[in-house]
């Protein structure tokens, strides 16, 4: 494991070293290390099994650095990275690599520059950096045990396929440039993500607990979760396709958010005018219901930083504000590129993520932290229900992406599990899982928001880099098409 004091010795050094090289006019150095741990459920009664995998670990360090040359009458950058090597050769060598990469870059105008002071500090769990090996394969067995213990409770033995991971990542990283920012963090991060299935009734369901810390961690509840909902959804019955009102589910909504909606309030899609909320600065894009905000800086929420991967503080990024489009994500290179007399962005959002941490070998991009979905008036569980009255919950999508581009707005998606027949304000039948397709608008999905639920729970979905703080929504006017079965 190498120590924060290593990395910020490493690029003060590194910085000492790059400044004295010819023609250089500015420098950034990063370095990083991370830990990822993962391990695997696979459990079938009817097959013999061994339950849990053995973890799985991957550790990658290194240095990015970034450099800004004056060649002549034009300012020209370049980036190079080395892995593994945090000593000055190290650093000799990503120089070596970044003058190799030098280029015009026009819409460059200046690295990263001190913004104020952290509001996060020292908010990683220390107990999960020492975590040993037998605690971590114990977590795995907790989330099965989970599983099962919910199964034998309520009479199921035979024909269950428990799958899913338990994930630990924990990360450092010190960042340094030549326009003052200095600084370091480090975060660590649980996440559990459990599906159970009742292979003969052909039903699944799910459960997921996320933590910073080891002792609020619950990957039993996970799992138990995931078994309770496989039963109550056996026996689903299909629908015809139309138009329904709907309610989405935590696991759906942040499906939606991290695919379709997050994407589009990100500057590097205004950057390309792929989205479709182009010049909806200030403009109504959603129901005066909905606010929406990125903030860094919860303590306890698995995307929080102290500082992005530019050295700069995290902190609260407006969206949407009663339906008002209020802002975008940024990171330094577009908020400055895109700010004009109208409009300026902060950048809270340039992060290095990459294949399990903060990455050195990229620089940074737009990346959410912790997505806050509100209402603007919040309801109980049972009035969300009884502003339906007949529609649809839908607890599980699957395989959501834009069709005809982000910019149109309209996705697909497959509701997979979890998911029931509402009828005069209360859950009746199950829906049978895979038999139901959403194809809709984005817009028309935002625009038709009529209640947003107090409770909200930390929800990651596959692929995904942020949290998103998800409360459950009720949308009226969504297009669910019945798929057609296996003709036999």
């Amino acid at each position: 494991m190498i120590t924060i004091e290593e990395l910020r010795n490493c690029i003060h050094n590194g910085l000492d070293y790059i400044k004295q090289q010819k023609d250089v006019a500015d420098a950034e150095i990063f370095a990083s290390w991370n830990e990822h741990i993962t391990v695997r459920m696979n459990y079938t009664s009817d097959i013999p099994c061994n339950g849990i995998h053995e973890p799985k670990s991957t550790q990658t360090s290194g240095i990015g650095l970034f450099v800004v040359f004056h060649t002549g009458k034009q300012t020209k950058v370049a980036y190079g990275s080395v892995s593994q090597n945090l000593t000055p050769k190290g650093i000799s060598e990503a120089f070596q690599k970044a003058k190799k990469n030098i280029i015009h870059d026009p819409d460059f105008i200046s690295l990263p520059v001190p913004a104020g002071k952290p509001l996060l500090e020292k908010y990683h769990d220390p107990a999960v950096m020492e975590i040993s090996d037998e605690a971590i394969v114990d977590l795995g067995w907790q989330g099965l045990q989970g599983a099962l213990t919910e199964y034998s409770q309520q009479q199921f033995t035979e024909s269950i396929i428990i799958g899913g991971d338990i994930t630990i990542m924990k990360e450092r990283m010190a960042i340094v440039n030549t326009k003052g920012i200095d600084d370091f963090d480090e975060s660590t991060i649980l996440t559990t993500n459990i599906t159970s299935m009742i292979e003969k009734d052909k039903v699944k369901g799910t459960g997921w607990n996320t933590s910073t810390h080891i002792s609020d961690f619950n990957p039993e509840e996970a799992g138990r979760e995931s078994a309770r909902s496989a039963v109550k959804t056996i026996g689903g019955e299909r629908i015809s396709s139309g138009t329904y009102t709907v309610i989405l589910g935590r696991q759906p909504v942040t499906d939606l958010f991290s695919n379709i909606i997050i994407p589009a309030v990100s500057l590097s899609s205004i950057n390309a005018s792929d989205t479709p909320f182009l010049k909806k600065l200030g403009k109504k894009i959603a129901s005066e219901l909905l606010n929406v905000y990125d903030d860094g800086t919860i303590r306890g929420a698995v995307g929080s930083k102290k500082i992005t991967c530019e050295g700069i503080p995290t902190g609260k990024t407006g969206l949407i504000y009663n339906g008002l489009l209020v802002g975008f994500l940024a990171n330094n290179y577009l908020a400055r590129k895109l700010e004009n007399n109208l409009a300026s962005f902060i950048p809270r959002n340039g992060f290095r993520y990459h294949t399990g941490g903060r990455s050195y070998a990229i620089q940074p991009r737009i990346c959410p932290t912790n997505i806050v979905i509100e209402g603007k008036e919040e309801v109980d569980y049972q009035a969300l229900l009884s502003k339906v009255h007949n529609g649809i919950y839908i607890g599980r999508i699957w395989y959501t992406y834009p069709i005809n581009g982000l910019a149109a707005g309209d996705f697909t998606s497959t509701i997979v599990a979890d998911s029931y027949l509402i009828k005069d304000g209360k859950i009746d039948k199950p829906l049978k899982p895979n038999t139901v397709r959403i194809n809709n608008n984005i817009a028309d999905i935002l625009q038709n928001i009529i209640a947003v639920s107090k409770d909200k729970k930390q929800t990651t979905v596959w692929g995904s880099e942020e949290v998103v703080l998800a409360p459950e929504i009720a949308v009226e006017g969504v297009k669910l098409d019945n798929i057609s079965g296996f003709i036999i």
